[in-house]
Protein backbone atom coordinates (compact mmCIF):
# COMPACT_ATOMS: atom_id res chain seq x y z
CA UNK A 1 0.00 0.00 0.00
CA UNK A 2 1.51 3.19 -1.06
CA UNK A 3 1.55 6.18 1.01
CA UNK A 4 0.02 9.66 -0.05
CA UNK A 5 2.65 12.90 0.17
CA UNK A 6 1.10 15.79 1.43
CA UNK A 7 1.40 18.58 -0.48
CA UNK A 8 2.30 21.95 1.73
CA UNK A 9 1.58 25.01 -0.06
CA UNK A 10 2.83 28.27 1.34
CA UNK A 11 -0.45 29.64 3.07
CA UNK A 12 -2.19 33.08 1.16
CA UNK A 13 -1.97 35.92 2.90
CA UNK A 14 -4.99 37.54 4.08
CA UNK A 15 -5.56 40.69 6.39
CA UNK A 16 -8.67 40.24 8.35
CA UNK A 17 -9.99 37.66 6.03
CA UNK A 18 -9.27 39.67 2.60
CA UNK A 19 -6.53 38.64 0.01
CA UNK A 20 -3.63 41.45 -0.61
CA UNK A 21 -5.22 41.69 -4.40
CA UNK A 22 -8.70 42.50 -2.74
CA UNK A 23 -7.23 44.88 0.30
CA UNK A 24 -5.41 46.97 -3.32
CA UNK A 25 -8.80 47.52 -5.01
CA UNK A 26 -10.31 49.09 -1.69
CA UNK A 27 -10.49 52.62 -1.02
CA UNK A 28 -9.11 54.01 1.91
CA UNK A 29 -11.80 54.69 4.06
CA UNK A 30 -12.81 50.65 3.51
CA UNK A 31 -9.38 49.77 4.73
CA UNK A 32 -9.70 52.24 7.64
CA UNK A 33 -12.30 50.23 8.28
CA UNK A 34 -10.54 47.20 9.15
CA UNK A 35 -7.16 48.49 11.01
CA UNK A 36 -7.30 48.74 14.79
CA UNK A 37 -8.63 52.04 15.95
CA UNK A 38 -5.87 54.00 16.55
CA UNK A 39 -4.24 53.82 12.77
CA UNK A 40 -8.19 54.32 11.97
CA UNK A 41 -8.05 57.56 13.62
CA UNK A 42 -5.11 58.66 12.04
CA UNK A 43 -6.53 58.08 8.12
CA UNK A 44 -9.63 59.68 9.83
CA UNK A 45 -7.63 62.97 10.46
CA UNK A 46 -5.99 62.56 6.86
CA UNK A 47 -2.46 62.34 6.43
CA UNK A 48 0.63 65.25 6.58
CA UNK A 49 1.81 66.94 3.48
CA UNK A 50 5.07 64.45 4.55
CA UNK A 51 2.89 61.53 4.62
CA UNK A 52 1.59 62.40 1.02
CA UNK A 53 4.72 63.28 -0.50
CA UNK A 54 5.95 59.78 0.74
CA UNK A 55 2.74 57.92 -1.03
CA UNK A 56 3.25 60.22 -4.25
CA UNK A 57 6.97 59.05 -4.45
CA UNK A 58 6.25 55.32 -4.11
CA UNK A 59 3.95 55.39 -6.60
CA UNK A 60 6.22 57.05 -9.19
CA UNK A 61 9.93 55.77 -8.35
CA UNK A 62 8.91 52.79 -6.35
CA UNK A 63 11.32 53.48 -3.34
CA UNK A 64 11.50 56.41 -1.27
CA UNK A 65 13.82 58.10 1.82
CA UNK A 66 11.57 59.41 4.59
CA UNK A 67 11.92 60.77 8.51
CA UNK A 68 8.07 59.87 8.65
CA UNK A 69 8.24 57.48 11.46
CA UNK A 70 4.42 57.39 12.33
CA UNK A 71 3.20 56.32 8.16
CA UNK A 72 0.71 53.37 8.43
CA UNK A 73 1.86 50.74 6.38
CA UNK A 74 -1.08 50.58 3.06
CA UNK A 75 -1.58 48.03 1.33
CA UNK A 76 -0.69 50.02 -1.55
CA UNK A 77 2.68 49.92 -0.14
CA UNK A 78 3.70 46.32 0.12
CA UNK A 79 6.28 44.90 -2.72
CA UNK A 80 7.95 48.70 -2.46
CA UNK A 81 11.18 49.72 -0.42
CA UNK A 82 11.18 52.22 2.15
CA UNK A 83 14.12 54.04 3.76
CA UNK A 84 13.43 54.87 7.57
CA UNK A 85 15.61 56.84 9.53
CA UNK A 86 15.99 56.00 12.79
CA UNK A 87 17.89 59.06 14.02
CA UNK A 88 21.22 58.58 12.61
CA UNK A 89 21.05 56.97 9.37
CA UNK A 90 17.99 55.64 6.69
CA UNK A 91 17.14 52.01 7.93
CA UNK A 92 16.17 49.72 4.62
CA UNK A 93 12.68 48.51 4.80
CA UNK A 94 11.24 45.99 2.06
CA UNK A 95 7.51 46.62 2.91
CA UNK A 96 5.86 43.23 3.10
CA UNK A 97 2.36 42.19 3.35
CA UNK A 98 2.20 41.11 7.34
CA UNK A 99 3.28 44.76 8.10
CA UNK A 100 0.12 46.04 6.89
CA UNK A 101 -1.65 48.44 9.59
CA UNK A 102 1.56 48.75 10.95
CA UNK A 103 4.05 51.59 11.66
CA UNK A 104 6.97 52.75 9.53
CA UNK A 105 9.06 53.30 12.83
CA UNK A 106 8.52 49.87 13.93
CA UNK A 107 10.70 48.19 11.57
CA UNK A 108 13.96 50.36 12.07
CA UNK A 109 15.09 50.63 15.68
CA UNK A 110 16.40 53.84 17.19
CA UNK A 111 18.26 52.25 20.00
CA UNK A 112 20.50 49.23 19.91
CA UNK A 113 21.70 46.62 22.28
CA UNK A 114 25.28 47.40 23.76
CA UNK A 115 27.17 44.14 25.11
CA UNK A 116 29.82 45.48 27.20
CA UNK A 117 33.11 43.23 27.58
CA UNK A 118 35.52 42.42 30.46
CA UNK A 119 37.08 45.58 32.22
CA UNK A 120 39.39 47.51 30.26
CA UNK A 121 43.46 48.14 30.85
CA UNK A 122 43.33 51.14 33.41
CA UNK A 123 40.30 49.04 35.83
CA UNK A 124 41.06 49.52 39.46
CA UNK A 125 40.92 46.40 41.38
CA UNK A 126 37.81 46.72 42.34
CA UNK A 127 35.91 47.23 39.29
CA UNK A 128 37.75 44.44 38.04
CA UNK A 129 35.56 41.84 39.87
CA UNK A 130 33.24 39.61 38.74
CA UNK A 131 31.43 38.02 40.94
CA UNK A 132 31.11 33.85 40.28
CA UNK A 133 27.91 31.84 40.30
Amino acid sequence: MAMKSKITRPKEFRYRGYTLEELKKMSLEQIAELLPARERRKIKRGFTEQELKLLRKLRKKGWARTHCRDMIVLPEMVGKTIYVHNGKEFVKVEIKPEMIGHRLGEFAPTRRFEKHSGPGVGATRSSKFVPLK
